[in-house]
């Protein structure tokens, strides 16, 4: 669980930089949103979560 929280607080601590160092590209970055396909966005998150849980895989083994 401690692992867990510690995770959650580096995601949050990389997507505050982002939005600090450069405010007018992650607004940029997130109209493009907007144009892409629900399908690809869900297929994108799909393909990053199987990356996240193979390399958690291979970390804790």
């Amino acid at each position: 669980m401690k692992e867990l929280i510690i995770a959650f607080g580096l995601f949050l601590f990389i997507e505050g930089i982002l939005y600090a160092l450069f405010p007018s590209k992650m607004k940029n970055t997130l109209k493009k949103l907007e144009l892409i396909k629900d399908s690809q966005l869900r297929t994108g998150g799909l393909v990053f979560v199987l990356l996240g849980f193979i390399i958690i895989y291979y970390v804790k083994s």
